[in-house]
């Protein structure tokens, strides 16, 4: 389905806000020049945590560098709150659970890349099926705290927002190279300077990875470039491009129980693949009109294609007899066995502004932000089944869907600095209508939601390096457009998911070279949405689990002795996220969603895939600038996976406990003379623990121990 003349229209919205808006480019040529970030800030620096009026982290360069992260997913494992749960191996598909919601597809989280939405279908399906490599970016943030409302549609979880290097004003690159086994080869280069009055920065990457099961090759390729430009004093110009490819040879089954326990790595489909293209565009344009009044406006696009021929897409579907006459079973997989394409194109546009200004009100200072976004997405799904193994020539057409969610919101926030004590309130609106259409039987139908999304947040400094924080907001997140409009023209009463998230911490810095963040948590859901089926992982329908609860707490520790005054050059370090989900569970009256289950009570029971326990820790040893060296473990406590909360593994292995798992992982950076090139090896699941991460389509067993070496060089 994809064709490479799609990247034109992804990039037409860019362009055309960059021809609209020059006209204000001329204005303020009298004003002081000024550099005006363009970027849409999140969170910012670090240091700007200590403020913030709710629960928020930063994963920053150094913090990847020194443990050589493999994927997003062992990244965010340094965040407390966060469960990134494996797949493929790569994080090309992350799986993003925070405080106890389900991580499958990162549905309940809202992802960014500077600002602005990452996922192409953030409305109607907010599936991440697609991601870019971690190496594109320097550093990440995650918020999940009151002032969330400042971003949207998705306000339960949090936010994580990928934050891309700014472009350098002198000529300037990077050079990654590295290898390991199970076929791991990557190569990254990036170069930059200013070239007539515009800072460029391009960047390209390519990765292979034999995966971490057999039949499961991985070919990934990212490049992107980034131009800044300021255009007059005041107004500032980011515009940002990338195209994605990936072709692998990847299976959306899981294992039953008895192939797994012959081979845990195995995979007895060859004949599946994965390929996407994914082509985004985006515009900033930033104008200070004064010292204290910025307004920035984006202007976006996406284009997605994603083909994903399968023989199974889950444990319980097998080739047989009855499934596939012409198969036979699977001794004829290879043979006369056919296939499914579950071919998806997603086209997104939208149009953001975001004014922010600094005053006085009610006695106060006052850091005011509003903004307005138009927002479109258009699915078109399409599944074709083959009549052999690698055919790709539809010989029945099983679905053929027109699916389109059109949004416009609003938001207003501001924090209001009393001194020692601040408030910080904030309301979002989302409006949106879904649409729907068969074009197998031309059966349409079309419904809309408007959700209030109200939150508040407050801080008290104890003293200048120790605060208190505290926020409720409301949680929201809306129904994918397939559970709320169906197949056959009507519409169902699926309410939109909602919460009231409560927080309560402390942050800040006690000691000279210790950091503190232990917050605890709570979100009561008026209505949460579950999958109604074990099976399918996210393409199940979903249904209204009704009144859950989750509450825990979850701490960040960091120590140096290096920060702490106790070493000069070298430097002893420390530093941990601990999560505790203590309650995560149905607490209205609910039945089971399992097939033949349906009188069975679950009130009570725990939600699946919410572990109890997430821990990570690490401890490093630098050696002035040219020796880093670094040991992490990385826990995960046992969980459910289905509402019956079944301990015992059943036969087709989507229902079980998954017991709890443990891995070490160690990292040295070597730096000769402290220069710019780093040699490093690492090792990742030292003891090589065998461990499962999945059952929702059956078993999918986490990685095997690895180990990666290369090089990186700035120049």
């Amino acid at each position: 389905m994809a064709n490479d003349r799609n990247t034109c229209w992804a990039l037409a919205p860019a362009l055309a806000a960059l021809l609209s808006a020059a006209p204000a480019w001329a204005q303020d040529a009298d004003q002081p020049a000024r550099l005006a970030e363009a970027d849409i800030v999140v969170i910012g620096e670090r240091a700007n945590l200590l403020h913030i009026p709710g629960s928020g982290a930063t994963i920053e360069a150094e913090d990847l560098e020194r443990s050589r992260v493999f994927s997003v997913n062992e990244a965010l494992r340094q965040t407390p709150g966060v469960y990134p749960r494996d797949e493929e191996g790569l994080g090309l598909r992350p799986n993003i659970g925070i405080r106890g919601l389900s991580p499958t597809r990162s549905s309940e989280v809202l992802l960014l890349e500077d600002g602005l939405p990452l996922t192409y279908g953030p409305y109607g399906d907010n599936a991440t099926y697609s991601h870019p490599p971690l190496r594109r970016f320097e550093r990440i943030e995650i918020l999940k705290g009151a002032s969330q409302v400042r971003f949207g549609p998705h306000t339960v979880g949090g936010v994580v927002n990928y934050i891309s290097p700014s472009a350098p004003t002198e000529f300037g690159g990077s050079l990654f190279v590295a290898g390991g086994d199970n076929g791991y080869g990557e190569a990254a280069a990036s170069l930059g300077g200013e070239i007539a009055d515009f800072r460029l920065l391009g960047h390209a990457s390519t990765t292979v990875f034999d995966g971490v099961r057999d039949n499961h090759g991985l070919e990934f390729a990212d490049y992107s470039l980034r131009a800044e430009r300021t255009l007059a004093p005041g107004h500032e110009l980011i515009a940002r491009i990338a195209i994605n490819r990936e072709n692998s040879q990847v299976s959306y089954s899981g294992l039953t129980q008895a192939e797994f326990d012959a081979n845990p790595y195995g995979n007895p489909f060859p004949n599946d693949r994965f390929q996407t293209q994914r082509y985004t565009g985006a515009l900033t344009h930033s104008w200070e009109m004064s010292p204290s009044l910025t307004l920035r406006t984006s202007a976006y696009s996406l284009y997605f294609n994603r083909d994903w021929w399968r023989q199974s897409s889950n444990s319980g579907q097998r080739p047989s007899d009855s499934g596939d006459p012409a198969c036979g079973g699977m001794a004829n997989l290879n043979t006369t066995c056919g296939a499914e394409g579950r071919l998806r194109e997603y086209h997104q546009y939208g149009l953001e502004s975001r004014l922010a200004w600094e005053t006085a009100f009610l006695g106060a200072e006052a850091s005011i932000e509003t903004g307005a976004r138009w927002h479109t997405e258009r699915q078109s799904r399409l599944q074709v089944n083959a009549d052999t193994p690698n055919g790709r020539t539809p010989g029945v057409i099983a679905e053929n869907n027109l699916r389109t969610a059109d949004a416009l919101s609003a938001f207003v926030h501001a924090d209001l600095d009393f001194g020692r004590f601040s408030i910080s309130p904030g309301v979002r609106v989302e409006s949106i209508e879904y649409e729907r259409t068969n074009r197998l039987t031309n059966a349409e139908a079309s419904t809309d939601l408007t959700e209030v999304i109200p939150g508040l947040g407050a801080t008290f400094d104890l003293n200048d390096d120790m605060v208190i924080y505290a926020g409720v907001h409301r949680g929201f997140s809306p129904p994918r457009i397939e559970d709320i409009v169906t197949n056959a023209g009507g519409t169902v009463d699926l309410d939109a998911e909602e919460s009231i998230n409560w927080e309560l911490g402390l942050r800040g810095s006690p000691i000279a070279g210790f950091d503190i963040d232990v917050g605890a948590f709570v979100m009561d859901f008026e209505n949460q949405i579950v999958p109604a089926s074990v099976a399918g992982g996210v393409g199940a329908t979903l249904t209204s689990a009704g009144k859950t609860r989750h509450s825990g707490i979850e701490a960040d520790l960091r120590y140096s002795l290096r920060d702490a005054g106790l070493m000069q050059s070298d430097d002893l370090y420390f530093r941990t996220a601990l999560t505790w989900v203590g309650e995560a569970e149905y607490v209205g009256t609910r039945f089971s969603s399992i097939s033949g289950f349906g009188g069975v009570s679950v009130s009570g029971n725990r939600l699946p895939y919410a572990p109890e326990w997430i821990a990570s820790a690490a401890v490093g040893y630098a050696r002035g600038e040219w020796l880093n060296l670094q040991a992490e473990m990385q826990y995960t406590g046992e969980m459910f996976t289905d509402d019956l909360n079944t301990v015992a593994p059943i036969a087709n292995g989507q229902r079980g406990l998954i017991e709890d798992s443990t891995i070490l992982n160690l990292a040295a950076n070597f730096t000769p003379g402290g220069g710019d090139t780093t040699f490093f090896v690492t090792v990742k699941n030292v003891t090589d623990e065998l461990y499962i991460v999945d059952r929702a389509r059956g078993i999918l067993p986490g990685a095997p121990r690895l180990w990666q070496a290369g090089v990186s060089l700035d120049f």
